[in-house]
């Protein structure tokens, strides 16, 4: 089997090529921003497997939640790469890759939404396979919904972006240091090959995972944060 991935919804982005087993993957800091360096390393990516797009069975990318711009960035050249090329996709949720790149089997995820916001979902893992023990949702730090159960790992930008105690009863579920890290683009190949063809679908249909429908903070509550209108 033969993914490219990608993964753009935080400042850190990453392409990955899971060919046969074998991983190569390409991490981006931001600034400069994604959209100038992303097609450059997905060439150079291709060149050092020796691989043309022809030769993939499927083009993954995290669809969100996540920084907007980024989030349409990974969705909008995926899909036009699977357009041009006649393959399928295979959208992966941003905070569903975040608990595939780590080893515990209880994750939950907190990633920064900025404006005094978290993305959240809390995933279980079962013979191998993910279950969404909560859906994402967008939420302050002080309503962080929590699982029935204890003994979950905390993992993502949220935990060092705000306070773990404000988060209530939830510290108490936590087995171990909230960890901050982002989802990367082999999780997200991971996890299309996890799923197979059954989890691909046409690229005319792949579309972000926004969560939240707003971007920015309105003029009142700017000014009520200190800032300026």
């Amino acid at each position: 089997m033969k993914i490219l991935a990608l993964e753009t919804s935080t400042d850190i982005a990453s392409l990955a090529l899971l060919c046969d087993g074998e991983v190569r993957s390409i991490r981006l800091a931001s600034p400069p921003a994604h959209s100038a360096t992303l097609l450059p390393a997905l060439r150079q990516l291709l060149a050092e497997a020796q691989l043309d797009l022809a030769r993939l069975d499927v083009i993954a990318c995290g669809i969100g939640p996540g920084a907007f711009t980024g989030v349409r960035l990974a969705c909008s050249v995926a899909q036009g790469l699977a357009l041009g090329t006649d393959l399928p996709v295979a959208p992966v949720c941003s905070l569903l890759a975040l608990a595939q790149g780590q080893t515990a089997d209880k994750v939950y995820c907190a990633m920064d939404a900025r404006m005094n916001e978290a993305y959240v979902a809390a995933y279980q893992r079962e013979n191998g396979r993910w279950l969404e023990v909560l859906a994402p949702a967008c939420v302050t730090p002080t309503a962080l919904p929590q699982p029935a159960s204890d003994g979950w790992f905390g993992v993502g930008t949220a935990f060092s972006a705000y306070p773990l105690e404000s988060a209530g009863s939830l510290a108490g579920k936590l087995c171990a240091e909230p960890l901050s890290a982002v989802p990367s683009a082999q999780a997200v190949a991971e996890l299309a090959a996890l799923t197979g063809p059954a989890g691909w679908c046409d690229a005319a249909l792949l579309a972000p995972l926004y969560v939240r429908d707003r971007i920015a903070l309105t003029v009142a509550e700017r000014l009520a944060a200190g800032g300026k209108a």
